[in-house]
Order: structure tokens, then sequence, then C-alpha cells
């Protein structure tokens, strides 16, 4: 036995002990936190516990004095031999010697990493996986009852160093030998998921000696589990002197071996692993979401992203808007395999094998469109913008330029899921279409009993397949009401939080059970709600309608009104369908309006050039402290006497603008710090200060970047003059060969074609 690391643990908030364990819950049911090459890791069952006594054999009914005697003879040195196989598919019930209580296996919504220190003593069924637990395509499962049982019995038998090693002590006593453990069973999942790469522990907690003590599983040839000795590791919490210490020992340093994925380097347990369990331990900070992908199996994820990376990749090269195609790309692929993954566990549980249909509404750049289309599901895209990528898909991706105005008009039946990906101002209306799509296909079928002899139970039979069934997935980005933005009302959350229980709230007003999940995504704003079933029988619809009726009209009101359009919209759908005696083409909540189709640019393009020059040399002067600048100059200047002057504060540089300026500003294109950013070839804005920017520091970042955003700075390399060597008074920091823009206009090389604007980051994402 060695210690990896150790650190004390400074807790000025006295959280400890009880941040100890919720530190361990994170590593424990969040791994991928701490160790960036790990998917996840599932809690497969659980049960309380309790070390044996010193030389003492646990009795089991189902174990012999013949597989006693095989057991005593298999144990040796190398590893501690489990006798427990394969248990049968329907397993072991609660065990009534345990007293336990079922549990789901799953943090509740809205628990955070706090709270989960209470997860160690939680109760549940022994031996019984929990529901995350086994799916398709994952490992077969094992017996935690059966796995411990032999364990112990190994234990009691003579292996008295591991028995120490797991008390947290050199020597076991009679008394501690006896208090409850918590035993878990989990499953790490790396993130390049192979089913050989897959590893599953035993974790053995216990809160009263204040250790953790993970205890890697592996099967034989023949059936048999063993505990790998060679990677026993334990975490453990002392306290002494007044000072709290956090430290990791490993039961046989001299043969760890180190996979690199779940099993790293002991460096990395001892120094990053503990840095951050230390900082965890003693964290006040709460989260408001749920754990990443609790809906959905991890491992068919993982199989599924990878896929579908490696399969689409290319879009990067190829990328033509001008956001970032990396983060654009894989968002939209990480989106989508969770999509395939929840939609192949739905045809599971339906029981049907047609694959789901679709509407995304706002689609922007269509991709998670392309993407679901390639895979077999049959559905479209609809925005109010096109994008030049659409042209890239093929006819097989059907995606139109329209825009949406939810009415009686803006309905899609037949389809099985709406999905709102950042769709902006549709957002809280996306539940709203989901769920009339059944009034619609109610108030059909009422008027076809005038007119049509088919008996009521097939009509009513028709609107239950065609919309009772409707769902749908949103992933909230902007804080939009029904009519223009949503207000934040209670201070106690955060503004997406809020945001987030709005959406939920309007879910629920519209029938549905809202369910919550995080998904794996480059983005702050990753959570998502679904909505896959409804709370209502299906003849309660008109009286859920004029539920739902109610709550939208008791929004109105609730936020800023939206600005008026410039231009005439398009609403509705050419494809759509609502109830026939539907005359009402005007919105199900006035004021509404719809994006414009040609957003209003606010990046200064509209000011005079004149105007602008004339406020960047105005700010560089008072930047330079008041150093005359070249109105026409032409040098470079040296590294040596090259003067990037002081940084200000935006309210002091605004204090030195007349206020006319200003205004304007404000008026075209969102204010100063707008235009300082618009002209990042001169200026760097960081935490509300400016100063000049010196492009020395900026050619190391550049090569640092990824190819894609490489390829774009290279294609405008030289497309612009040079403003320090234009107006710098020791003119430009860099060589004419090194430096990005031209020195003088025989260094000008014609720009590419014209990429467009940059808007908002759905309006061409």
């Amino acid at each position: 036995m060695a210690e990896a690391g150790r650190v004390a643990v400074r807790d000025p908030g006295a959280l400890l002990p009880d941040g100890f364990w919720a530190a361990v819950a994170v590593w424990l049911e969040r791994p991928q936190v701490a160790n960036k090459r790990l998917c996840g890791a599932r809690l497969e069952a659980r049960r309380s516990a309790a070390l044996p006594r010193s030389g003492a054999r646990s009795p089991r009914q189902s174990t012999g004095p013949k597989r006693e005697k095989q057991a005593a003879a298999e144990h040796g040195p190398e590893e501690v031999r489990l006798l427990g196989q394969h248990p049968p598919e329907a397993g072991p019930g609660p065990r009534s010697s345990a007293g336990l209580e079922e549990s789901q296996g799953r943090r509740p919504q809205g628990e955070d990493e706090r709270e989960a220190a209470a997860a160690p003593l939680l109760a549940v069924a022994a031996g019984r996986p929990s529901k995350a637990g086994v799916r398709e395509g994952d490992l077969p499962a094992w017996d935690l009852d059966s796995l411990w049982d032999d364990f112990s019995r190994s234990l009691g038998g003579g292996n008295q160093e591991m028995l120490a090693f797991l008390a947290g002590s050199g020597a076991v006593s009679q008394s501690e030998a006896q208090h409850q453990l918590d035993v878990v069973l989990r499953t790490v999942i790396p993130k390049r998921n192979l089913l050989s790469t897959l590893r599953r522990e035993i974790v053995v907690q216990d809160v009263l000696n204040g250790t953790v003590t993970f205890l890697p599983l592996e099967e034989d040839d023949k059936g048999n589990v063993n505990v790998q000795l060679s990677n026993v590791y334990q975490i453990q919490l002392r306290h002494s002197a007044e000072e709290w210490f956090i430290s990791v020992l490993i039961f046989c340093p001299e043969r760890w071996h180190s996979d690199g994925i779940v099993y790293p380097k002991l460096t990395w347990l001892g120094e990053e692993l503990l840095a951050k369990l230390a900082r965890w331990a003693v964290e006040s900070r709460k989260s408001e979401f749920k754990s990443t992908l609790s809906l959905v199996s991890m491992v068919k994820y993982s199989e599924v992203y990878q896929e579908l990376k490696d399969k689409y990749k290319d879009m990067v090269k190829v990328w033509p808007e001008v956001t970032d195609p990396e983060k654009f790309v894989y968002e939209d692929v990480a989106i989508a395999s969770y999509l395939l993954v929840l939609w192949e566990e739905e045809r599971a549980e339906r029981g049907v094998a047609a694959k789901q249909s679709f509407v995304d509404l706002g689609c922007g750049n269509g991709l998670l469109v392309h993407i679901l289309s390639s895979e077999g599901h049959p559905g479209r895209g609809i925005d109010v913008r096109r994008r030049k990528i659409w042209d890239m898909y093929g006819p097989q991706t059907r995606l139109e330029e329209v825009a949406i105005t939810p009415n009686d008009r803006t309905l899609f039946p037949d389809v099985d899921w709406l999905i709102g990906n950042h769709s902006d101002e549709l957002t809280p209306w996306i539940p709203v279409i989901a769920a009339r799509h059944a009034v619609a296909t109610w108030l059909s079928a009422e008027l076809s009993l005038v007119y049509s002899r088919l008996p009521v139970s097939e009509l009513v039979g028709s609107f239950q397949r065609s919309s009772y069934s409707c769902r749908f997935f949103v992933l909230p980005c902007c804080f939009f009401d029904f009519v223009g933005r949503h207000c934040r009302r209670q201070s106690g959350k955060t503004q997406y939080r809020g945001y987030l229980d709005f959406i939920s709230e309007v879910g629920s007003a519209c029938g549905f059970r809202v369910e919550e999940d995080c998904l794996r995504i480059p983005s702050t704003r990753r959570v998502c709600l679904l909505g896959k079933s409804r709370t209502y029988p299906p003849a309660g619809e008109v009286s859920m309608d004029a539920q739902r009726t109610r709550y939208i009209n008791s929004r109105q009101g609730q936020g800023p009104a939206p600005p008026p359009r410039s231009t005439g919209q398009p609403s509705g759908h050419p494809d759509s369908q609502g109830p026939p005696d539907a005359g009402a083409d005007g919105p199900w909540l006035s004021g509404f309006r719809p994006r414009e189709r040609a957003e209003r640019v606010r990046n200064c393009a509209s000011l005079p050039r004149e105007f602008v020059d004339a406020v960047v040399l105005q700010v560089a002067q008072l930047l330079l402290g008041g150093k005359r600048l070249n109105t026409g100059g032409s040098r470079s200047g040296t590294a040596g006497t090259w003067s990037r002057g002081e940084s200000l504060s935006l309210a002091e540089v605004a204090g030195q603008l007349g206020g006319e300026a200003l205004q304007r500003l404000r008026r075209e294109c969102g204010g100063l710090q707008t235009l300082l950013r618009s002209n990042r070839q001169v200026f760097e804005v960081l935490q509300g200060r400016v100063r000049i920017r010196d492009w020395r520091q900026e050619t190391p970042l550049q090569e640092r970047q990824p190819e894609a955003r490489r390829r774009v700075s290279s294609e405008a390399f030289k497309t612009r003059l040079c403003w320090f060597f234009l107006h710098h008074p020791d003119g430009c920091v860099l060589p004419a060969d090194r430096c990005p823009f031209a020195h003088g206009p025989g260094e000008l090389r014609p720009p590419p074609a014209a990429r467009g604007s940059r808007p908002r980051r759905r309006a061409d994402s």
C-alpha cells in the first residue's frame, strides 16, 4: 500500500465532512467531469453491507461445502476470485433481511452536487439494478449480491491485507468490521466506446471511516469475476490538528496498470483528481440542472456519437457560413445522436419499427435536419431565412424558407416530433403547437361525423394515432415569451433557470409530462426539455385546449412588446393543415411577430465610414495619451519603441466623446462597445476595458487555431490596409511579411467572395 498523493483542505465554510461525500458523488456518478476521456458512468445496483469479521465466513444458501473448498483453493496472491455467475434475466428481488426500499437509481430533477452527498446513504433494493441500468448494447447484467457475498467470503477467509485496506487502517477490530457500508456496482464508459473497454467496479463507501474504495472487476473466459488487485485504489478523508486532509491510496502501486482511459497514471490520481476533489469538497455552489444524458443509454449514445462524428466530420472543411464550423457541426452531431438514441429506445418501448417523423421549427443551418433525414427519419426543417449551406445537402434534405406565426394553419398533422433547436421566438410555442395537433384533428373528426358514415370509434382512433401522440423536444437559448422577450421574475434563480422553468410550465399547461435532461454539447445552454406523454386521456382534449387558451391569454403583456415589422411577412405554412372551420389565420395571441427575413444589422455597417473612422481615431488618440496620430503616414515601428498606450474603462472613453456621437452610436449600432469590438484590428475590449491591440500577442494565438479558422484567416490575408501602418505614431509593430494587413496599396490582395455579415447566433447558424 502506498499514498499517491495528499492535499490539505481549507474549510472556512465548515462544509466537511459532508462536502467530501458530495465530491465523491461527483466522481462516482459523473467521472467525465474530471477525466475528459470518459463519457460517463452508470450505477447498476446498490446495497448495504458490512465487512466480515476476521477469520469468519458469511454463510450463503446457494454455496455448499464443495464450492467453499473450491473458493479457498482458487484464492491466490494475484487476485481475489469471485464466484458469482451471471444471474437469470429476472434478477433477484429484495431481500427481506435487508429491510431496504427501492430507489430509482437516478438523481431527481434539480438536485445539486451538495445534495449528492446523501447518495451513499440512499437505500435501494439489495442487488437490484437501477432504472438507469442495463439497456440494449450494454454489458450483461451482474448480480451485486453474488459478487459481494463471494468477495466478503474471500476477505473472511484470510485476505487480511485487503480487509485492512478497506477498513482504512492497518488492523481491523471486531467492532470496526461490523458497521454498515454502502456498496455500489458501477460501469465506467469511455468516450470512444468499444464494449471491450467498458469497465465495471465495486465501489465501497465507508462513511464512518471516511473512505471510498474502488475495486475493478474483470470476467475470465469461464464466467468467473475477479477483483484485480493491481488497480485497487482508495480516496480517504482525515482530520487532525484542526486540519482536513484528502489522500489517494494505492493497494498495489508496483503493479498498477494504466490504460490511459479508465485507469490513468498514478500521478494523475495523486495530483489532478485529488486537486479536483479537494476543490469540490468545499464548494458551496449548487447545480441547478440534472446529470448529463440522464434519459438515454450513455453507452448507446457514445457509440452513435462516434459513428456520426466520423461520418459528418468533413462538413467542417466545407462550411460556407460565417459561424464557427467546429462548434456548430459537432453540436448538431451531438443533438442528432441524442435524438436518435432517444427515438430508438422509444420504438422499442412502443413495439414499433417505423422511424419517427419530425419537423424542426427554426432549423437555422439545417444540419440537424440533414443528419436525421440521412439516418432514415422522414422530416423537414423550416426557417425564416435560407442559408447558403442548404444548397450543399441535396434534395433528400427538405428545408423550407417560411415565416411561422402560431395559428390554426401552422399545425403539422401526422408528425411524431416537433423540434425546437435554438428556435428563439418559437420556443414557447412549440409545446402549444405539438399539443394542438390533437385539437385540430379532434375538430376535424367532429365535423367529419356530420358528412361521413364512418363510425365514431374509427374517427377517434384516427385522432389518437395522428395527433394525441405528438411529442416535442426543445433546446432553449434566447429568452422569449409568447410575445416579445421573457422577463426575469425570480431573483433567487438565474435567468436561464427561470426561463427553463417557464418553458416547462408551458409544457405542463399544455398537458405534457415534461422531462429535463442535459446534453453533451459545446454550449453553456445545453438543457433540453421533452414532452413525450400526456397527463390527460384523449377524450379530454377539448377541455384541455380551453385550459391552454386561458394560460396563453394570461401571458399577454408579460414581456416587452416586440418591435414592429418593417416589411410584410408570409405567415403560416403552405403544407400545414388546420381544422376545416379555421377561418382565423391570425396569431393565437395578438402581438406575436416572427423574425424579419432580412434581420437588421447592428454592427456599424449602416454608419458612414467617415464617422466610424473619426471615432476610431479619437479613441486611439485618447488611449495613446493624446499623441498626435498620422493621418496618412506609412512606416513600420520597432519593438523597442512601439507604444501600446494605456487601458481605459468604457465609461472613461465614453466620457470623452460628445453626447451626439454616443446617441448616434446607440441608435445605429448598439453603442460604443459594439463599434470598438467591430474594429478589432485596432482595439481589444475585455471585461469592460479597452486598449490598443498588440499584434505580437495575436500571431501565436492564430497559429493554435483550428484548421478551419486558419483557412478563413489565410483567405483574408492582406485584403485590408493596416491601420497601424497608416495612423499609429510608431507605425506597425510587425514587419510587413508577418502583418496580416497590407502595408500600403501595393500589398493589397482582392478580397474573397463576400461572406455576408455575422448575425445573431441562430440567425445563420
